[in-house]
């Protein structure tokens, strides 16, 4: 995890970049209201790109600094926190009144507690602690364009376990599990440049054959790995014990 930067510039390239994934985030406000529930949701994807394009972009040209970390923050907060929570209010979350309006709630407030988490918290590990808030944005929109896609539903839904989604989703945000981050460039070192190419290549490739399936898809297996790789570690853990207690013996 990155500390804050002490800069107080203002950058401009990386700020406009933000300031695009902020429109993408209000749009899909908008058009969440007016019932274009499809749209909203191609909006947070693409706020998502532009999100991971700041900070690289900045990273690069070396234009970190104090006020662009902020006003990330501050960005990150409504176009994966906000326009998320009012789409799936919108789109399955209605008919569950009190419920389905204190969900919506939690996941903003957990969304707000994430990034508050991610500004503070200084680390050598360039893992996540819990899910960060763009994945969780973009599950939920990918499972409004599966439904769209896959169940020809247009219009809102009703269903139980969209309800108990956003619930497992703010859980995980504030959690402890670990996430991996592929935003620093260590991650692409261990892998050669040709066999990271043509890995690229193939996996926008399988993208491209039916996106809001394979997105969901792609979104939901990153989304589960912190569950899995904690309940991994507890395993490996409790077999260390034993085979400890073992040798003692």
């Amino acid at each position: 995890m990155e500390s804050t930067p002490t800069n107080s510039k203002i950058y401009i390239l990386p700020c406009m970049l933000t300031c695009t994934s902020l429109f993408c985030g209000f749009y899909s406000i908008v058009a969440a209201i007016n019932g274009d529930f499809f749209n909203s949701a191609v909006a947070i994807l693409v706020a998502g790109v532009f999100d991971g394009l700041d900070g690289r972009v900045a990273r690069m040209t070396g234009a970190t600094s104090k006020f662009g970390f902020e006003l990330d923050s501050l960005c990150d907060l409504v176009s994966f926190g906000v326009a998320p929570a009012l789409l799936v209010y919108q789109w399955a979350l209605l008919p569950f009144e009190r419920y389905g309006w204190l969900a919506a709630f939690l996941y903003v407030a957990t969304t707000a507690l994430r990034l508050a988490r991610f500004n503070t918290h200084i680390s050598e590990d360039h893992d996540f602690i819990g899910l960060p808030c763009p994945a969780a944005a973009g599950l939920i929109a990918t499972t409004v364009m599966f439904f769209t896609k896959f169940f020809e539903i247009n219009g809102p839904v009703e269903h139980i376990t969209l309800l108990f989604l956003v619930y497992i989703l703010s859980y995980l945000m504030v959690s402890n599990h670990p996430y991996r981050s592929f935003k620093q460039p260590d991650t692409m070192k261990k892998a050669k440049s040709f066999q990271a190419v043509v890995g690229m290549i193939l996996l926008l490739a399988l993208l491209a054959t039916e996106p809001p399936i394979t997105l969901f898809a792609f979104t939901l297996l990153y989304v589960s790995s912190g569950p899995i790789l904690a309940l991994y570690g507890l395993v490996v853990k409790d077999r260390k014990k034993i085979s400890d207690k073992k040798t003692v013996s």
